[in-house]
């Protein structure tokens, strides 16, 4: 084993668990006043439940011994055999390295759907379409992609995430939104973000804590990993300024909302690719992707489903895009995509995203369903009038 990879993907690691607390920061300024405290509770609350459901059965599950391609066996169960000395996936790092890495994504991805219910899911329905959501559509996902599934065997390119977080997470907020519906008032009044700065703050929490979750999928401290923090960077940035040109055309301001959220959608566009591109082609991808993310946010009103926070539009689109793009850009990391001699890698990827989301959208929405036809998914009227902070906690986020 080696110290060096040991010590970055264990920093790595806190680097991507520091981004749910962040993440729901960056929700819960997003909302109103009424509703900050529920909002970031969700976010902070899955560190919690997913990380012990994770040691529990999630690992196994996902990075198991391969069953026929679709799901891990229980070997790791409780986490037994995971230990000190190095597992199935790295030879320079210890087993638990490599899970508890695995741990912080299983934590992000279901944070990320609570934007598209935020300011009306109850806090019960929650934690239970949370559980049932890890084991039956995380957990295999990741298995598919990283835990040598169908998806790997096929060749499918993702380097961090772009279907098994991003996409993933995007389908079961469109579901959210269908069988939810929308919020109280919705379309009649406005629905303006209560902290702008603390949404900036929770943006760059973000943006700093994605240099573990892209670079530390290389899994060691070596030159790809290097290359995917660059391509995060770089794409990122490109695309705060992609989206805030889009705005000042669009509204005749720039603001620092569209800053924040563009900069969110490049480092959604360039998970996929981020260890298989190089520079100059993360600039394109960041580019291009707040352009589509900012578009998908506009056509969101057109449409007339009620995501509250843009899951969709932003890591929906954005990650759909990126991973198209590594199938066009791919050049490095054994890897090549179309405009490098291998067409074949585009339609690799179109396949996996069209699986991707099919499966999550579907299994999601039965998941939201049953959920609702036993303990009840909606706050009633009066809770949300109330706000979910009081009727939910019994607490507020700011004293009058």
């Amino acid at each position: 084993m080696n110290g060096a990879d040991t010590a970055f993907v264990l920093i790595c690691a806190a680097l991507v668990m520091f981004m749910t607390p962040g993440l729901g920061l960056f929700y819960g300024s997003m909302v109103r006043s009424k509703n900050v405290l529920a909002t970031i509770m969700q976010s902070f609350i899955i560190v919690g439940l997913v990380s012990v459901l994770w040691a529990v059965a999630g690992y196994t599950l996902a990075f198991g011994k391969d069953i026929g391609g679709v799901i891990g066996n229980l070997d790791f169960l409780f986490l037994n055999g995971v230990g000190m000395t190095a597992g199935p996936y790295s030879d320079t790092i210890p087993h638990l390295a490599f899970m508890i890495f695995q741990c912080m994504f299983a934590v992000i991805t279901p944070a990320l759907i609570t934007g598209a219910f935020a300011e009306r899911m109850k806090f019960g329905g929650f934690l239970v379409f949370t559980t049932l959501w890890l084991f039956i559509v995380y957990a295999p996902m990741a298995h598919w992609v990283w835990g040598k599934g169908w998806m790997a065997q096929m060749g499918a390119l993702d380097f961090a995430g772009g279907a098994v977080v991003h996409m993933s997470s995007a389908a079961a907020a469109l579901a959210a939104t269908v069988v939810m519906g929308k919020r109280k008032g919705y379309g009649r009044m406005a629905f303006i973000p209560h902290n702008l700065p603390m949404t900036v703050l929770g943006a760059a929490i973000l943006w700093f804590g994605w240099f573990g979750f892209n670079a530390g999928s290389a899994l060691a401290a070596d030159g790809f990993a290097a290359n995917a923090f660059v391509t995060t960077h770089l794409a990122a940035a490109a695309a705060a300024l992609s989206w805030i040109f889009m705005e000042w055309r669009h509204s005749g301001k720039p603001t620092t909302l569209g800053a924040a959220s563009g900069a969110v959608a490049g480092l959604v566009a360039i998970t996929p690719g981020a260890g298989f591109v190089t520079a100059m082609p993360a600039i394109l991808i960041g580019l291009v992707g707040g352009v589509l993310c900012f578009s998908a946010v506009l056509l969101k009103g057109k449409l007339g489903y009620d995501d509250s926070l843009d899951v969709v539009g932003v890591h929906g689109v954005g990650g759909t895009w990126g991973a198209i793009a590594t199938g066009l850009f791919a050049s490095i990391n054994k890897a090549q995509g179309l405009f490098y001699g291998n067409p074949s890698q585009l339609w690799i990827q179109l396949a996996s995203v069209a699986a991707t989301w099919a499966f999550c959208f579907v299994a999601s929405l039965v998941l939201f369903k049953l959920v609702d036809a036993t303990i009840g998914l909606r706050a009633s009227d009066e809770e949300e009038d109330r706000g979910l902070d009081l009727s939910q906690h019994n607490e507020t986020g700011y004293q009058a």
